[in-house]
């Protein structure tokens, strides 16, 4: 099973979220991860969501995503010509044993710190899902409190657009 990430361009209406996302329910497939925003036109959102899934399925959500009607356009981005980033704020215990550690981690990945006080740390992350996870990983002995994560969103590298691009994505 590979993961791949698809860009949904929709209307910017009530109700459309759902229909997408309900529609991933209906044939059993699971969303990894979502996320959604209003584009440069204010008419139009942008879904970009992640699954794993075979070709199969790749191409029945891509067929299937393009029968609604309020999606405009869907693009398959392939992870050598797009962008991918993931955006996390994460809360760990702030004690004067680990403090330095922290502080160092912070640097290294470099994220930075949004907001301190003598008993935690909330910490901003934005990078591609492996460095968030690796992040993650380097934070737990030091006491994770809480987390959040807004899913990947991606573009295509270069000038084209999901609007420019006239191919067909299969």
């Amino acid at each position: 099973m590979s993961k791949f990430i698809l860009a949904v361009y929709v209307d910017n209406k009530f109700g459309v979220l759902t229909r997408v996302t309900s529609m991933f329910t209906r044939r059993g497939f699971n969303i990894d991860t979502l996320t959604v925003g209003e584009t440069e036109s204010p008419e139009y959102s942008r879904i970009t969501l992640s699954m794993s899934g075979d070709g199969y399925a790749r191409a029945q959500m891509i067929n299937q995503l393009r029968k609604l009607y309020n999606v405009k356009k869907v693009e398959l981005l392939d992870e050598e010509s797009s962008i991918h980033r993931e955006l996390m704020l994460i809360k760990v215990k702030n004690s004067s044993k680990f403090r330095q550690d922290i502080m160092t981690a912070v640097d290294v990945f470099r994220s930075k710190i949004i907001d301190y006080s003598t008993d935690a740390m909330c910490i901003e992350i934005t990078g591609e899902p492996s460095k968030i996870n690796a992040f993650i990983e380097i934070l737990k002995p030091f006491g994770i409190i809480e987390m959040c994560r807004t899913g990947i969103v991606a573009l295509e590298r270069g000038s084209g657009s999901i609007l420019t691009n006239d191919q067909e994505t299969e």
